[in-house]
């Protein structure tokens, strides 16, 4: 291989950096959005990780579809599209669309991170990339791929500091952290003496060996964990307190104290989802000090200003030039060429035997040998020993083609025992893995399948035994120490601590959360009924107390799930349930019957009121509108409806009501901050997260919406910033709307930026031809193409924006490119002076006079088209790149933009074949006419447009639906309008206008026309 000493290029274009502390749903967010897209690989920093999001992807998209591959572990389906790798396993290349690295701040590590540099500068998904870790990764992210974009998560539980507490002082539910196997052992067996039990977590511990040790903790026969830092690496786990026993460890190279990002990694897996957590310290470690409570408390961590490079050019052509493309340094600012990892350590052991270099003698054998390396050091040997057994290995695979079946049988044979304690267990897992690893090498075994599932049976014997050796030596299943003092007392004090944790006799026998208590299982007889008497009489103190607190907290402490539940410091107090009123859901608490009376009372009102104000804070100009005075008649029944749809109606379901109020009653609505658009009524201050959010809990509690799918996903595509979105269609449609988007088949695009698309296409259509300085994408004045400007606002591809526009009721004439160019400088070249195209001050005073600000718009939402034909869909479909001669392929044809009429969708229907009685609407319009994506009611805009525009001629709304000989008719009797082509038969194409000016409406003094109004009567003067 050939290597360069070219500059390397980076770029972090269509890259998207999630970043934030522990606990913000990075991961979760990431599977999300990987089963979105048709086929995904996810990168895990461990292997037991990988596993778990293996399970919640096959959850998701059925085990068929997902393929789990690490270094000892491989499940390939024949046709897997997603594929959850450990970082290491990962591919160097990929097609997939979608490509997510977590943990990426590992980059760091001296051990392993050059191999997560190297994803991170290399791999990327075809449509989105993904790069989760901590905030620190920001500033060597956005230095080393410039135009990556980063998005910050704030954690979704708070952390606080507990200070120092004895380990038999814990509270349940704690997690305590040490540095080596003697340590977690010791603990463990200290535990087990004074509070029952715990479970142990270590990095050596198999996977396997791991979740059962998890799996008991998380089921409660344990209140403990006792662990390394394998656990802040995303275990899932209830941890409510994190205690570090140890602040050293040794890192591979030399023993050093942890720096506050590691404490904070390690401290972050107290609290989960909402819940908050507490970290401290044992008597074993001096307290932390201020500055490093607050930087944890906070994460707020020292930035990482270099990550570990290792070069992927290697020089295969000899041992030598291995070694020497491996010294290479990197040529950019940000990383650091990394220290020699177990690999390349055993490279240089190999590299002194005689018997390795008479047998890498060409490229290939050398490159086998770099693979031979790469066998992960499970035993943690002396690198000497370990690069005999690599040493071992090659010479097989050289010789015979693969590792020779009977040593491999003895070594598997010697490791399958499963007699022993807990160190020998663990020493003959070690050994298997390796050996698991080596049958999943392709091409390394004769019959790798056989010893793939030999190996892993053994292994996962081994691990069972390990896990029952552990439980025995560290649980303790007798009786608690509280039933001798039971039998000793005869009254029992009782107490609650700061956490919740109801002790009697110091024993804990509950949980107190809110106004709920949950007492621990297990506890029988007459012993049972003294611990809940004692209990019960201190609750009954707690609940007065708590209720007192309750009712002078402030705002900040409450706050309001995405569930519905309010919660006071973390704690659930009440949900939220559907009423009558959307704005107002009732407040149902979460109490046990202790909580009674005044107390009871106090609670209740507390809550709804601060229910109440959160609401009418967050949703201000829904709240101010349900409670406007000012408004009267037609105005308040729109402003009703628009409360009762949560800030947003179509356009068209209103048109009635839209087309009868007046300019007083209009600027009276927009002084509530309502806007009128072309497409929507709407409040766009509430097109923002938290109003989002809100709004769409609410629409859920009404309309028993939490367990509908897509319950609150949409909320994070608004808070990226995200103009349009490609659909989901077991999505909830409504949600879609609840966010503030306009559902268009397979695009939803945020409604505000539908009216900013209204006001680009507007002058495009009241541009005239022979008027000059034609705006970019005008055509002849009643058709349109599309330009860079709406692809833009959109964020949306020619694909996309077609979509987008048929959704909208647009409908496209195909023409070749070379007609449409020549038509286009035609109409430049005859353009009339700028000047005389331009309206007078009087024109445009007398236009005040009569038309409202919204009268351009309902010309963009009402007025129809000309009739033009319908060139077919397949017309417009991209030629060959070649003709038959090879002559180059005819240019693509240009699509003209026109509102599509009544005439369209009759047409439509008999090109389909669909009838419905006499009335044709046709099921294609559900498809390309439909708003709503297939709900025909947004398709038939354009034929309610046009049925009001003739029941304006015709002086009553809707008469457009009698005689079309009469509404000829109509239309002759007005033929004194000045713009009305006057020759039918010429070039200009039949033209309507929107809707005749209504003269007794008055001026809004708010109207962008009302300056140039003044201006006309002051010419007069």
């Amino acid at each position: 291989m050939t290597l360069t000493s070219q500059p390397m290029i980076l770029s972090g274009r269509g890259v998207t950096a999630v970043l934030g502390p522990t606990n913000t749903g990075k991961t979760h967010y990431a599977i999300e959005r990987m089963v979105a897209h048709g086929t995904g690989v996810i990168g895990l920093p461990l292997r037991l990780l990988a596993r778990e999001v293996y399970t919640r992807v096959a959850e998701k998209v059925g085990i068929q579809n997902v393929a789990l591959v690490t270094g000892e572990e491989k499940i390939s389906p024949p046709n897997a599209r997603f594929s959850v790798c450990t970082v290491e396993a990962m591919p160097r290349e990929t097609k997939a669309a979608f490509v997510a690295i977590d943990e990426v701040q590992l980059a760091g590590d001296l051990e392993r991170g050059h191999i997560f540099t190297d994803r991170i500068l290399h791999l990327r998904g075809r449509d989105e990339t993904l790069l989760l870790g901590a905030g620190t990764m920001r500033p060597i992210l956005q230095q080393l791929l410039p135009g990556i974009t980063v998005v910050e998560r704030p954690r979704l539980s708070q952390l606080f500091y507990a200070g120092q507490k004895k380990i038999t002082r814990l509270p349940q539910r704690s997690a305590i952290v040490a540095f080596s196997a003697d340590e977690v052992y010791a603990i463990a067996e200290l535990i087990r003496r004074q509070r029952g039990g715990a479970a142990v977590v270590l990095g050596a511990l198999s996977p396997r060996t791991r979740n059962a040790q998890v799996a008991l903790y998380q089921a409660g026969d344990v209140e403990y964990l006792v662990a390394t830092d394998a656990i802040g690496m995303g275990l899932n786990l209830d941890v409510d307190h994190v205690a570090f026993a140890q602040d050293r460890k040794f890192d591979g190279y030399q023993f050093r104290n942890l720096n506050p990002a590691e404490l904070g990694q390690i401290a972050g897996r107290a609290g989960r989802h909402v819940r908050d957590g507490t970290f401290g310290v044992t008597g074993q470690v001096d307290p932390f000090d201020e500055e490093l409570v607050e930087r944890i408390e906070s994460h707020e961590f020292d930035n990482v200003k270099v990550l570990q490079w290792r070069t992927k050019n290697l020089d295969f052509a000899s041992i030598h030039a291995l070694r020497a493309s491996l010294e290479i340094g990197p040529t950019v600012s940000g990383l650091t060429r990394a220290l020699p990892a177990v690999d390349q350590q055993a490279l240089e052991h190999l590299s002194r035997y005689p018997e390795i270099i008479d047998l890498a003698t060409s490229p290939a054998r050398v490159e086998k040998l770099w693979e031979a390396c790469a066998l992960p050091d499970y035993r943690r040997i002396a690198p000497a020993q370990h690069a005999d057994l690599i040493s071992t290995l090659f010479s097989d695979l050289v010789r015979y083609g693969t590792v020779n079946e009977d040593f491999l049988a003895e070594q598997v044979h010697r490791a399958d025992r499963t007699d022993g304690e807990i160190d020998t267990l663990s020493a003959r897992i070690a050994q298997i893995r390796t050996w698991t690893y080596v049958s999943n090498r392709p091409n390394w075994l004769a019959d790798p399948t056989h010893w793939q599932e030999k190996t892993r049976e053994i292994e996962d014997r081994l691990s069972d035994a390990l896990h029952e050796r552990l439980t025995k030596r560290f649980v303790d299943r007798r009786t608690s120490v509280l039933m001798k003092r039971l039998r000793e007392n005869a009254m029992l004090e009782a107490e609650i601590s700061v956490n919740g944790d109801v002790f009697v006799e110091g024993h804990h026998v509950g949980q107190l959360s809110g106004f709920r208590f949950t007492p621990i299982s297990g506890a029988e007889g007459p012993d049972a009924k003294a611990v809940q008497s004692a209990s019960q009489k201190a609750l009954a103190l707690e609940f007065e107390a708590r209720a007192a607190r309750l009712h002078a907290a402030g705002n900040s402490d409450l706050a309001i799930s995405s569930d519905g539940a309010i919660r006071w410091l973390g704690d659930p107090v009440a949900r939220l349930a559907g009423s009558d009123h959307v704005m107002r859901p009732r407040v149902i608490l979460l109490a046990d019957e202790q909580l009674t009376g005044n107390a009871r009372d106090h609670v209740a009102a507390r809550i709804e009121r601060f229910v109440n104000h959160h609401i009418s804070t967050v949703l201000k100009p829904l709240d101010d509108l349900s409670r406007a005075e000012d408004l009267q008649g037609l105005a308040k029944g729109l402003a009703f409806q628009l409360v009762e749809n949560l800030g947003v109606l179509f356009r068209r379901d209103v048109t009635e009501e839209v087309k009868s109020l007046d300019q007083d009653a209009r600027a009276s609505m927009r002084r509530y901050g309502v806007r009128f658009g072309a497409y929507h009524i709407f409040v766009p201050a509430l097109l923002k997260p938290a109003p989002a959010e809100l709004i769409t809990l609410l629409w859920a509690l009404r309309n028993d919406g939490l367990d509908k799918p897509g319950y609150g996903d949409l909320i994070p595509v608004l808070a990226a910033g995200r103009t349009s979105v490609v659909t989901d269609p077991s999505f909830e449609r409504t949600f879609y709307k609840l966010a503030g988007f306009r559902f268009l088949g397979k695009r939803a695009v945020r409604i505000d930026i539908l009216e900013r698309l209204a006001d680009i296409i507007r002058p495009l259509l009241q541009w005239k031809p022979g008027q000059a300085n034609r705006p970019e994408g005008a055509y002849d004045g009643r058709r349109f193409t599309t330009t860079t400007a709406m692809l833009s606002i959109l964020g949306a591809t020619l694909e996309d924006m077609e979509e987008i526009l048929k959704g909208l009721g647009y409908r496209a004439d195909a023409v070749k490119a070379e007609e449409a160019a020549a038509h286009l400088a035609t109409q430049d070249a005859s353009a009339a002076p700028a000047a005389a195209a331009e309206p007078s001050a009087d024109d445009a005073a007398e236009k005040a006079d009569h038309d409202d600000v919204d009268q351009a718009e309902e010309a963009t939402a009402e007025a129809p088209a000309a009739e033009a034909p319908v060139v077919a869909e397949t017309a417009v479909d991209v030629a060959p790149a070649t003709g038959e001669a090879g002559e180059p392929a005819e240019p693509k044809p240009v699509l003209l933009w026109r509102l599509g009429g009544r005439n369209d969708n009759q047409r439509q229907a008999r090109n389909h074949g669909e009838r419905r009685g006499g009335n044709e609407r046709p099921q294609g319009n559900r498809r390309h006419g439909g708003g709503e994506g297939g709900d025909n009611r947004e398709g038939r805009e354009n034929r309610d447009g046009n049925r009001q525009q003739r029941g304006r001629d015709g002086g009553k709304p809707n008469q457009g639906r009698g005689d079309r000989n009469e509404q000829r008719g109509d239309r002759q009797d007005r033929g004194d309008r000045k713009d009305r082509n006057n020759n039918r038969g010429g070039s200009q194409p039949l033209r309507f206008e929107a809707k005749p000016p209504r003269k007794e409406k008055p001026i809004d003094p708010d109207s962008p026309f009302a300056k140039l109004a003044a201006l006309k009567e002051q010419m007069k003067k």
